[in-house]
């Protein structure tokens, strides 16, 4: 009973400590200081000409893709830095790389205060709100009804691919075509309209360029820096 007990005990203070710890992830910036809604231009209305063209793409491309196609695309609808190892190798994984991981965690959490806020404002229906025959690729049972624009997911992607791309910058070609193509599965997946996207790399690029000047973030991208560029066997920058 004693044993029993002492186990219960153990769980809980397990649970206890995972749950502060998922709490204590905080974003190095919010809205305040990234303010999309001002940074952006609105969205096409619904009915213009270029939400009509971009429907077109998006129908056309949902005839012509391919299984591959579409499981890239699903898979990319993880919003993970670990998404980038098919550029960076199987050492870039999560388990190797501690600090890393914190700072995508925080990575992710500044792309959601920032975005979440311009979404709600600018509200564009997503693709397959607007137009029935819209089929998206699922990630999962339900799909979202936030705002398309930006797209959050392309913003968080280039976010993570420039930081990268700084960190490693011998990849930075095959990083940054990552963190686009990253975008692009977006529109493959009938999730965004093209210009959602466009939208998100601006964002993602203006997030990454007021982080640059943050100590906190810089602090932190330097041990990160190192840490990987030792994992992945490569000589630390002068």
């Amino acid at each position: 009973m004693h044993t029993m007990k002492s186990r219960l005990v153990a769980v809980a203070l397990l649970i206890a400590h995972v749950t502060g710890t998922a709490a204590e992830v905080r974003p190095y910036l919010d809205a305040h200081q990234v303010d999309l809604l001002h940074i952006l231009p609105p969205p096409p209305a619904d009915d213009s000409a270029q939400t009509l063209k971009e429907l077109g793409e998006i129908l056309t491309i949902q005839i012509a893709r391919t299984p591959a196609m579409a499981e890239r695309a699903r898979a990319d609808s993880e919003e993970s830095i670990w998404r980038f190892a098919d550029v960076l190798g199987v050492k870039f994984e999560a388990a190797s790389l501690p600090k890393l991981a914190a700072l995508s965690e925080r990575l992710i959490k500044t792309e959601d205060v920032i975005v979440k806020p311009a979404k709600k404002g600018f509200n564009r229906p997503r693709p397959y709100v607007l137009n029935n025959l819209v089929e998206p690729l699922r990630a999962s049972t339900s799909m979202s009804n936030s705002g398309a624009w930006p797209s959050g997911h392309t913003t968080l992607g280039t976010l993570m691919g420039i930081v990268l791309a700084d960190m490693v910058p011998e990849k930075k070609a095959e990083l940054m075509r990552r963190a686009w193509e990253y975008g692009d599965n977006r529109v493959i997946a009938g999730v965004h309209y093209r210009s959602d996207v466009e939208m998100g790399r601006i964002a993602g690029s203006a997030i990454a360029a007021v982080l640059m000047t943050r100590s906190d973030f810089k602090a932190d991208f330097v041990a990160a820096q190192k840490e990987l560029r030792t994992v992945l066997g490569i000589a630390p920058l002068p």
